[in-house]
């Protein structure tokens, strides 16, 4: 038995890329090798939750990285709970039109037995939940160390069906109207990465700035802590972009090879500003730069050839990188330079997608792809910025968005949740340190 829901905007594409059958023929069957693929690839993609997390509390002082990593740790149950309840059939459910899915999925009913593609429709419901899981934990590390865990979670819960769940229905339903107008995006750069990050830059506005910011330097307190995290997300990144043929085919296989060539020069075109700039290549910026090459080439990975993935990683490591060295222009408090590493790497990949997706062929003509690689990028800024922004704001009616000062200062993780990270508190571990005047 079919299931009624449309497949991802990746699917038509790769036939086209000569992956596994994917046709939807009247009758397609049952592979057990795309299954098991499927399965594997949905844990590699929920390992980078935690990945992140790691990579996330490495950043923020010692006295506030269990706070810091319990936002993205919560964002497992929470949005592995609303995905089933509503977020699925909100994005991919049937009977939708082309700004939201239908509501005979809730609760995932009428899944059992049908297939998406050629594997199990709950395989595939579990796959995307990861992706929306990951989508909102990027979103905390613009507000860690000063926002309330409770006004998070609430914020997250909103933010997965009311911002998330459209938009993915927008890029990867066949009503959607963004996969009607051919905007390609394989694996996340506009329905993730852009959106968490305007996402994050809007709540870091919002919430507003951590005590004595520009003037205190909050110095990651765990820089071995970093790269753990950005080897997990290296790792697990492979099964969200391999993953997302929904085969174990040609496609999946060029999804993977440019997974592994954006990132490793992403990483070395950072190392080299950095170099440049100020003479030595950091840890911090060999594990961030992985991340930049990651967040570029997920919309291209399997629309590009192998030397475009290259040209993405370098092009959009530049630009995240000197998205960091100006985010003071911005004067808002992006804590751990999510909007910078996220949202400005997302909108480069985005646009490189169309670029260069005829080096394999894909897409449309030149012009015409960009003119719509373009539309789907301000969509995505546009609905997600203005929805974060109407959602926090909504949510400060209920509780204050931030704690009070003293804890604050001292650190979140006994306020928040009566632990530490640390049996001791270590003396100057990520201290606060002021590099500037009265």
């Amino acid at each position: 038995m079919t299931h009624p829901t449309p497949l991802k905007a990746a699917l038509p594409l790769a036939l086209m890329l000569g992956g596994a059958a994917l046709a939807q023929d009247a009758k397609p069957e049952l592979n057990t090798g795309d299954t098991a693929w499927m399965l594997v690839s949905a844990a590699l993609v929920l390992l980078m939750t935690p990945g992140l997390a790691f990579f996330y509390g490495g950043l923020t002082r010692s006295q506030s990285v269990l706070n810091t990593m319990m936002m993205s740790v919560v964002s497992i149950g929470l949005v592995g709970v609303l995905w089933m309840l509503a977020g699925y059939t909100l994005a991919f459910g049937a009977g939708g039109n082309a700004l939201i899915g239908g509501l005979g999925n809730l609760g995932l009913e009428g899944l059992s037995g049908t297939l998406t593609g050629t594997i199990p429709t709950y395989v595939f419901a579990a796959f995307q939940a990861m992706f929306a899981i990951i989508a909102l934990a990027l979103i905390s590390g613009a507000v860690v160390e000063r926002m309330r865990f409770g006004a998070f979670v609430l914020f997250g819960g909103l933010w997965t069906l009311l911002i998330y769940s459209p938009l993915a229905h927008w890029v990867w339903s066949s009503d959607g109207w963004l996969f009607k107008d051919g905007a390609l995006d394989f694996a996340g750069g506009t329905v993730i990465h852009i959106s968490a990050g305007i996402s994050a830059l809007v709540a870091a506005f919002v919430v507003g700035p951590r005590i004595g910011h520009p003037r205190v330097a909050h110095v990651p307190h765990n820089v071995p802590l970093v790269l753990l995290g950005a080897g997990l997300l290296w790792f697990g990144w492979m099964g969200f972009n391999a993953g997302s043929a929904l085969s174990a085919g040609q496609t999946a296989a060029l999804a993977f090879i440019t997974t592994l060539i954006a990132p490793a020069a992403a990483m070395l075109t950072w190392l080299v500003w950095e170099s440049v700039r100020n003479g030595k290549p950091t840890a911090v910026g060999a594990a961030t730069g992985v991340v930049v090459g990651l967040v570029a080439i997920t919309p291209a990975c399997a629309f590009v050839s192998p030397w475009a993935a290259l040209l993405i990683g370098v092009l959009g490591a530049t630009a995240s990188y000197w998205a960091v060295q100006l985010k003071h222009r911005l004067r808002a408090d992006d804590s751990l330079d999510v909007f910078a590493c996220h949202g400005v790497a997302g909108i480069v990949g985005a646009l490189l997608t169309g670029a260069l997706a005829w080096t394999t062929g894909a897409g449309k003509p030149l012009g015409e792809q960009m003119i719509v690689q373009l539309v789907s990028v301000v969509a995505s800024l546009a609905f997600a910025g203005v929805g974060s922004f109407i959602l926090l704001k909504l949510v400060s009616l209920v509780t204050p968005l931030r704690v009070p000062a003293n804890q604050e200062v001292t650190g979140m993780d006994i306020a928040a949740h009566s632990e530490q990270g640390y049996s001791e508190n270590e003396t100057g571990l990520g201290a606060p340190v002021f590099v500037g005047g009265d």
